[in-house]
Protein backbone atom coordinates (compact mmCIF):
# COMPACT_ATOMS: atom_id res chain seq x y z
CA UNK A 1 0.00 0.00 0.00
CA UNK A 2 1.66 3.24 -0.74
CA UNK A 3 2.16 6.01 1.66
CA UNK A 4 -0.65 8.26 0.02
CA UNK A 5 -3.30 5.55 0.24
CA UNK A 6 -2.47 4.26 3.97
CA UNK A 7 -2.89 8.19 5.10
CA UNK A 8 -5.80 8.00 3.07
CA UNK A 9 -7.25 4.94 5.06
CA UNK A 10 -5.69 6.76 8.04
CA UNK A 11 -8.61 9.43 7.79
CA UNK A 12 -11.72 8.24 8.62
CA UNK A 13 -9.65 6.58 11.57
CA UNK A 14 -8.76 10.36 12.54
CA UNK A 15 -12.02 11.62 12.11
CA UNK A 16 -14.19 9.19 14.20
CA UNK A 17 -11.66 9.28 16.81
CA UNK A 18 -11.99 13.61 16.74
CA UNK A 19 -15.74 12.68 17.13
CA UNK A 20 -15.74 10.87 19.98
CA UNK A 21 -13.08 13.19 21.50
CA UNK A 22 -15.69 16.09 21.02
CA UNK A 23 -18.20 14.09 22.23
CA UNK A 24 -16.76 13.25 25.21
CA UNK A 25 -15.35 16.61 25.93
CA UNK A 26 -19.50 18.11 25.80
CA UNK A 27 -20.38 15.44 27.72
CA UNK A 28 -18.07 16.45 30.50
CA UNK A 29 -18.52 20.54 29.31
CA UNK A 30 -22.47 19.84 30.25
CA UNK A 31 -23.15 22.14 33.53
CA UNK A 32 -26.33 20.76 35.98
CA UNK A 33 -28.01 23.64 34.54
CA UNK A 34 -27.79 22.57 30.76
CA UNK A 35 -29.16 19.03 31.97
CA UNK A 36 -31.47 20.15 34.12
CA UNK A 37 -33.74 22.63 32.52
CA UNK A 38 -36.36 21.09 31.40
CA UNK A 39 -36.43 17.82 33.05
CA UNK A 40 -38.08 16.34 35.80
CA UNK A 41 -36.60 15.63 39.16
CA UNK A 42 -39.08 12.63 41.16
CA UNK A 43 -38.79 12.12 44.92
CA UNK A 44 -40.17 8.92 45.57
CA UNK A 45 -41.55 7.97 49.01
CA UNK A 46 -41.37 4.26 50.53
CA UNK A 47 -44.57 4.21 52.68
CA UNK A 48 -48.53 5.59 52.09
CA UNK A 49 -49.61 8.94 52.47
CA UNK A 50 -50.08 10.32 55.79
CA UNK A 51 -47.31 9.70 58.01
CA UNK A 52 -44.29 11.58 58.22
CA UNK A 53 -42.39 10.38 55.51
CA UNK A 54 -44.83 11.06 53.08
CA UNK A 55 -45.08 15.06 54.54
CA UNK A 56 -41.39 15.36 54.05
CA UNK A 57 -41.56 14.13 51.10
CA UNK A 58 -43.91 16.05 49.42
CA UNK A 59 -42.69 19.24 51.37
CA UNK A 60 -39.03 18.83 49.89
CA UNK A 61 -40.09 18.31 46.66
CA UNK A 62 -42.44 21.19 47.03
CA UNK A 63 -39.42 23.84 47.38
CA UNK A 64 -36.04 21.77 46.71
CA UNK A 65 -36.66 22.87 42.30
CA UNK A 66 -36.26 26.48 42.51
CA UNK A 67 -32.44 25.60 44.22
CA UNK A 68 -31.32 23.36 41.62
CA UNK A 69 -29.88 24.95 38.86
CA UNK A 70 -32.18 24.91 35.40
CA UNK A 71 -35.52 24.82 37.91
CA UNK A 72 -36.63 21.25 37.17
CA UNK A 73 -39.98 20.25 37.80
CA UNK A 74 -40.20 18.22 40.88
CA UNK A 75 -42.89 15.80 41.60
CA UNK A 76 -43.28 13.32 44.58
CA UNK A 77 -44.41 9.69 43.75
CA UNK A 78 -45.05 6.96 46.19
CA UNK A 79 -43.78 3.58 45.83
CA UNK A 80 -44.74 2.20 49.29
CA UNK A 81 -43.79 -1.43 50.02
CA UNK A 82 -42.32 -3.71 52.64
CA UNK A 83 -41.02 -1.13 54.90
CA UNK A 84 -39.67 0.92 52.04
CA UNK A 85 -37.34 -2.28 51.06
CA UNK A 86 -39.21 -2.21 48.04
CA UNK A 87 -38.16 1.55 46.96
CA UNK A 88 -35.04 1.09 48.63
CA UNK A 89 -34.01 -1.68 45.92
CA UNK A 90 -35.85 0.11 43.15
CA UNK A 91 -33.30 2.98 43.69
CA UNK A 92 -30.65 0.61 43.53
CA UNK A 93 -31.35 -1.87 40.71
CA UNK A 94 -34.00 0.36 38.46
CA UNK A 95 -33.78 4.16 38.89
CA UNK A 96 -32.44 6.52 36.40
CA UNK A 97 -28.74 6.80 37.93
CA UNK A 98 -28.65 10.49 36.74
CA UNK A 99 -29.76 12.34 39.23
CA UNK A 100 -33.58 12.71 38.12
CA UNK A 101 -34.73 10.41 41.25
CA UNK A 102 -34.72 10.54 45.02
CA UNK A 103 -36.24 8.97 47.27
CA UNK A 104 -37.13 8.73 51.02
CA UNK A 105 -36.78 5.61 52.93
CA UNK A 106 -37.17 3.68 56.41
CA UNK A 107 -34.67 5.58 58.91
CA UNK A 108 -33.80 1.90 59.57
CA UNK A 109 -32.57 1.14 56.34
CA UNK A 110 -28.86 0.90 56.89
CA UNK A 111 -29.54 -1.26 60.05
CA UNK A 112 -32.11 -3.76 58.55
CA UNK A 113 -29.06 -4.49 55.81
CA UNK A 114 -26.43 -4.73 58.34
CA UNK A 115 -29.06 -7.33 60.14
CA UNK A 116 -29.25 -9.04 56.78
CA UNK A 117 -33.20 -8.78 57.02
CA UNK A 118 -34.97 -10.57 54.18
CA UNK A 119 -36.18 -9.12 51.19
CA UNK A 120 -32.76 -6.28 51.39
CA UNK A 121 -31.33 -5.94 47.87
CA UNK A 122 -29.38 -2.57 48.65
CA UNK A 123 -26.06 -1.21 50.31
CA UNK A 124 -26.94 1.71 52.28
CA UNK A 125 -23.84 2.74 52.07
CA UNK A 126 -23.59 2.85 48.54
CA UNK A 127 -26.69 5.27 47.89
CA UNK A 128 -25.54 8.95 48.03
CA UNK A 129 -27.03 10.18 50.95
CA UNK A 130 -28.27 14.29 50.24
CA UNK A 131 -29.46 15.45 53.33
CA UNK A 132 -31.72 14.65 56.36
CA UNK A 133 -34.61 17.24 56.92
CA UNK A 134 -34.88 16.58 60.34
CA UNK A 135 -33.93 13.50 63.09
CA UNK A 136 -37.22 12.25 64.47
CA UNK A 137 -38.97 11.91 67.81
CA UNK A 138 -41.04 8.22 66.98
CA UNK A 139 -43.46 7.49 69.90
CA UNK A 140 -45.84 4.28 70.44
CA UNK A 141 -49.15 4.94 72.04
CA UNK A 142 -52.79 3.84 72.78
CA UNK A 143 -55.53 5.01 71.80
CA UNK A 144 -58.65 5.71 74.23
CA UNK A 145 -60.62 2.47 73.77
CA UNK A 146 -57.07 0.58 74.71
CA UNK A 147 -56.58 -1.11 78.06
CA UNK A 148 -53.26 -0.12 77.91
CA UNK A 149 -52.56 3.51 79.47
CA UNK A 150 -48.72 3.35 80.18
CA UNK A 151 -45.63 1.27 79.49
CA UNK A 152 -45.84 -0.57 82.97
CA UNK A 153 -49.55 -1.66 81.27
CA UNK A 154 -47.56 -3.40 78.62
CA UNK A 155 -45.20 -5.75 80.70
CA UNK A 156 -48.58 -6.81 82.24
CA UNK A 157 -51.03 -7.91 79.38
CA UNK A 158 -51.40 -8.01 75.85
CA UNK A 159 -51.06 -5.14 73.20
CA UNK A 160 -51.88 -5.35 69.29
CA UNK A 161 -50.02 -3.00 67.65
CA UNK A 162 -50.22 -2.21 63.91
CA UNK A 163 -47.34 -2.97 62.00
CA UNK A 164 -46.27 -1.37 58.32
CA UNK A 165 -43.76 -3.58 57.33
CA UNK A 166 -40.92 -5.96 58.53
CA UNK A 167 -38.07 -3.02 57.84
CA UNK A 168 -40.32 -0.58 59.36
CA UNK A 169 -39.63 0.83 63.26
CA UNK A 170 -43.54 -0.36 63.94
CA UNK A 171 -42.77 -3.67 63.93
CA UNK A 172 -38.95 -3.47 64.52
CA UNK A 173 -39.27 -1.85 68.30
CA UNK A 174 -42.29 -4.15 69.07
CA UNK A 175 -40.20 -7.05 68.09
CA UNK A 176 -37.21 -5.80 70.28
CA UNK A 177 -38.95 -4.67 73.18
CA UNK A 178 -40.81 -8.16 73.63
CA UNK A 179 -37.68 -9.85 73.71
CA UNK A 180 -35.22 -7.63 75.32
CA UNK A 181 -37.07 -5.79 77.77
CA UNK A 182 -40.11 -8.41 78.30
CA UNK A 183 -43.03 -6.25 77.05
CA UNK A 184 -46.62 -7.95 75.57
CA UNK A 185 -46.95 -6.27 72.06
CA UNK A 186 -48.76 -8.42 69.25
CA UNK A 187 -47.67 -7.06 66.40
CA UNK A 188 -50.57 -6.95 64.03
CA UNK A 189 -49.19 -6.95 60.35
CA UNK A 190 -50.79 -5.69 56.76
CA UNK A 191 -50.75 -1.83 57.23
CA UNK A 192 -49.55 0.05 54.41
CA UNK A 193 -48.32 3.14 56.45
CA UNK A 194 -49.01 4.46 59.60
CA UNK A 195 -52.38 6.63 58.99
CA UNK A 196 -54.08 3.60 58.37
CA UNK A 197 -53.00 2.18 61.64
CA UNK A 198 -53.79 5.40 63.50
CA UNK A 199 -57.29 5.34 62.04
CA UNK A 200 -57.34 1.43 63.19
CA UNK A 201 -56.03 2.64 66.95
CA UNK A 202 -59.11 5.29 66.53
CA UNK A 203 -61.71 2.54 65.54
CA UNK A 204 -60.10 0.06 68.41
CA UNK A 205 -59.33 -2.78 65.93
CA UNK A 206 -55.46 -2.22 67.40
CA UNK A 207 -54.55 -0.98 70.38
CA UNK A 208 -51.59 0.70 69.77
CA UNK A 209 -49.54 2.86 66.97
CA UNK A 210 -46.15 3.73 66.47
CA UNK A 211 -45.43 7.12 64.45
CA UNK A 212 -43.21 10.42 64.68
CA UNK A 213 -44.37 12.78 67.34
CA UNK A 214 -44.08 15.57 64.76
CA UNK A 215 -46.34 13.63 62.71
CA UNK A 216 -49.08 13.42 65.41
CA UNK A 217 -48.45 17.44 66.05
CA UNK A 218 -49.23 18.04 62.78
CA UNK A 219 -51.84 15.96 61.88
CA UNK A 220 -53.51 15.37 65.35
CA UNK A 221 -52.82 17.66 67.70
CA UNK A 222 -56.52 17.44 69.19
CA UNK A 223 -55.71 13.92 70.59
CA UNK A 224 -52.74 15.28 72.03
CA UNK A 225 -54.98 18.37 73.70
CA UNK A 226 -57.99 15.95 74.41
CA UNK A 227 -55.55 13.11 76.20
CA UNK A 228 -57.41 11.15 73.42
CA UNK A 229 -53.89 9.22 73.08
CA UNK A 230 -51.12 7.92 76.25
CA UNK A 231 -47.38 7.85 75.14
CA UNK A 232 -46.11 4.64 76.25
CA UNK A 233 -42.41 4.71 75.12
CA UNK A 234 -40.18 6.81 72.52
CA UNK A 235 -38.33 5.62 70.59
CA UNK A 236 -34.89 7.65 71.48
CA UNK A 237 -31.71 6.57 73.24
CA UNK A 238 -32.68 9.01 75.85
CA UNK A 239 -35.65 10.87 77.02
CA UNK A 240 -36.11 14.16 74.78
CA UNK A 241 -37.16 17.94 75.95
CA UNK A 242 -39.61 17.34 74.35
CA UNK A 243 -41.45 14.33 76.27
CA UNK A 244 -39.33 14.72 79.85
CA UNK A 245 -41.84 12.36 80.95
CA UNK A 246 -41.89 9.91 78.37
CA UNK A 247 -39.41 6.69 78.65
CA UNK A 248 -37.13 5.84 76.07
CA UNK A 249 -36.40 2.98 74.75
CA UNK A 250 -32.72 3.41 75.41
CA UNK A 251 -33.26 3.00 78.85
CA UNK A 252 -35.10 -0.58 78.78
CA UNK A 253 -33.96 -3.99 78.85
CA UNK A 254 -33.18 -7.01 81.02
CA UNK A 255 -29.06 -6.64 80.61
CA UNK A 256 -27.07 -4.22 80.23
CA UNK A 257 -25.97 -6.12 76.42
CA UNK A 258 -29.85 -5.84 76.07
CA UNK A 259 -29.96 -1.75 76.42
CA UNK A 260 -26.83 -1.59 74.58
CA UNK A 261 -28.43 -3.32 71.51
CA UNK A 262 -31.84 -1.32 72.10
CA UNK A 263 -29.54 2.35 71.81
CA UNK A 264 -28.18 0.90 68.59
CA UNK A 265 -31.77 0.32 67.14
CA UNK A 266 -33.28 3.50 68.81
CA UNK A 267 -29.62 5.86 67.46
CA UNK A 268 -31.52 5.46 63.44
CA UNK A 269 -33.59 8.31 64.99
CA UNK A 270 -30.35 10.53 64.20
CA UNK A 271 -31.28 9.08 60.15
CA UNK A 272 -34.52 10.46 60.86
CA UNK A 273 -35.82 11.39 57.61
CA UNK A 274 -33.18 11.63 55.02
CA UNK A 275 -32.83 11.39 51.22
CA UNK A 276 -31.03 9.66 49.22
CA UNK A 277 -30.24 9.46 45.19
CA UNK A 278 -28.91 5.96 43.60
CA UNK A 279 -25.55 4.75 44.02
CA UNK A 280 -23.51 5.48 40.73
CA UNK A 281 -24.22 8.98 40.19
CA UNK A 282 -21.91 11.25 38.72
CA UNK A 283 -19.89 12.80 41.64
CA UNK A 284 -20.55 16.53 40.50
CA UNK A 285 -24.63 15.65 40.11
CA UNK A 286 -24.03 14.98 44.11
CA UNK A 287 -22.86 17.68 44.61
CA UNK A 288 -25.23 19.77 43.11
CA UNK A 289 -28.40 18.04 44.90
CA UNK A 290 -26.80 18.17 48.14
CA UNK A 291 -25.93 22.18 47.73
CA UNK A 292 -29.72 22.15 46.62
CA UNK A 293 -31.10 20.47 49.53
CA UNK A 294 -28.70 22.14 51.86
CA UNK A 295 -30.21 25.42 50.28
CA UNK A 296 -33.58 24.20 50.55
CA UNK A 297 -32.88 23.87 54.48
CA UNK A 298 -32.36 27.93 54.75
CA UNK A 299 -35.02 29.09 51.89
CA UNK A 300 -37.34 31.17 54.19
CA UNK A 301 -40.68 30.00 52.36
CA UNK A 302 -39.49 26.40 53.38
CA UNK A 303 -38.74 27.45 57.11
CA UNK A 304 -42.46 29.02 57.00
CA UNK A 305 -44.26 25.99 55.97
CA UNK A 306 -42.16 23.57 58.33
CA UNK A 307 -43.14 26.51 61.14
CA UNK A 308 -46.92 26.38 60.32
CA UNK A 309 -47.24 22.28 60.02
CA UNK A 310 -44.71 22.81 63.34
CA UNK A 311 -43.01 20.03 62.40
CA UNK A 312 -39.87 19.13 63.61
CA UNK A 313 -37.01 20.35 61.70
CA UNK A 314 -33.30 19.23 62.62
CA UNK A 315 -31.78 19.15 59.57
CA UNK A 316 -28.04 17.66 58.46
CA UNK A 317 -26.00 17.56 54.86
CA UNK A 318 -25.31 15.40 53.53
CA UNK A 319 -21.74 14.51 53.48
CA UNK A 320 -22.35 14.42 57.39
CA UNK A 321 -24.85 12.07 57.08
CA UNK A 322 -23.44 9.70 54.94
CA UNK A 323 -20.31 9.30 57.64
CA UNK A 324 -23.46 8.15 60.33
CA UNK A 325 -24.65 5.49 57.93
CA UNK A 326 -21.15 3.95 57.55
CA UNK A 327 -21.08 4.26 61.40
CA UNK A 328 -23.70 1.98 61.39
CA UNK A 329 -22.18 -0.37 58.55
CA UNK A 330 -18.87 -0.50 60.36
CA UNK A 331 -20.69 -1.69 64.03
CA UNK A 332 -19.00 -4.57 65.74
CA UNK A 333 -20.52 -7.84 64.28
CA UNK A 334 -21.12 -9.41 68.07
CA UNK A 335 -24.15 -6.53 68.49
CA UNK A 336 -25.44 -6.82 64.91
CA UNK A 337 -25.59 -10.89 66.41
CA UNK A 338 -27.25 -10.14 69.35
CA UNK A 339 -29.90 -7.76 67.53
CA UNK A 340 -30.79 -10.07 65.01
CA UNK A 341 -31.19 -13.36 67.36
CA UNK A 342 -33.32 -11.55 69.02
CA UNK A 343 -35.78 -10.08 65.98
CA UNK A 344 -35.65 -13.66 64.65
CA UNK A 345 -36.99 -15.28 68.43
CA UNK A 346 -39.35 -12.29 69.26
CA UNK A 347 -43.18 -13.09 67.93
Amino acid sequence: MSKRRAQGAALPLIAMTGLLALAATGAQAQTPESFYKGRTVSIYIGFGGGGSYDFYGHLIARHIGKHIPGNPTVVAQSMPGAGSFKLANWLTSVAPKDGTAMGIVSQAAALEEALGSQGVQYKARDFNWIGRATSVIEIMMTGEKAKAKTLDDAFKGEVMIGGTGPGSPSEGYPKLLNAAAGTKFKIIAGYPASAEVLLAMEKGEVDAAFTSFGSLQAYHQDWLDQKKVNLLVQGTVARTQELPDVPAVGELGKTPEDRRMLQLYASTADIGRSFIAPPGLPTERVATLRAAFDATMNDPDFRAEVTRAKAEFHPLPGADLQKLIEATAQTPPEIIARMKGLLQAAK
